[in-house]
């Protein structure tokens, strides 16, 4: 029998991005639809800067149990001025109270919300397929205004 070595973390990078306000399009088959935009931002680490293209959304839906899952999407233009694409599928949960708060734009403690979502990169940079063939993982907040969240590459 092999041993086999647990993921470690190794961090990528941190995203900050400002959003507007949520479309909110109802109630729907699979909960509650609300379309966020997202305004433009940054993407800074040692391996991967350059900011986030506005003109991009994300995409979520209000469980019935109160959990929000989320599916963003945006490009990155890096410093050296390659574009990448960015899909991030997450979840969002927390006491109903808190994400009732958050909904209204209300601040809410980060260590009070389970933010998480996995990322796919997709580019036809040479230099940076390397996010292609690695999977990654992150840590957000919501604030009233931005969105900011880490990400690592599970190693």
């Amino acid at each position: 029998m092999h041993d086999i070595t647990a993921p470690t973390l190794l961090p990528l990078g941190a995203l900050s991005v400002g959003v507007g306000t949520p479309i909110d399009l109802g109630e729907g088959p699979h909960g509650r639809r609300r379309v966020i935009p997202i305004l433009g931002g940054t993407f800074a680490g040692a391996r991967l800067s350059g900011r986030i293209l506005g003109g991009a959304n994300d995409y979520q839906i209000i469980r019935r149990d109160g959990v929000l899952e989320l599916q963003a999407r945006y490009i990155i233009e890096t410093d050296d001025h390659a574009l990448i694409y960015v899909e991030n599928n997450g979840l969002r949960d927390g006491p109903a109270e808190l994400l009732a708060a958050q909904a209204r734009g209300e601040f809410v403690d980060p260590a009070k919300i389970y933010f998480r979502a996995v990322p796919r990169f997709e580019t036809a940079a040479a230099e940076y397929q390397w996010l292609t063939r690695r999977i990654f993982v992150c840590s957000g907040v919501r604030y009233p205004d931005r969105v900011v969240i880490h990400f690592f590459e599970m190693t």
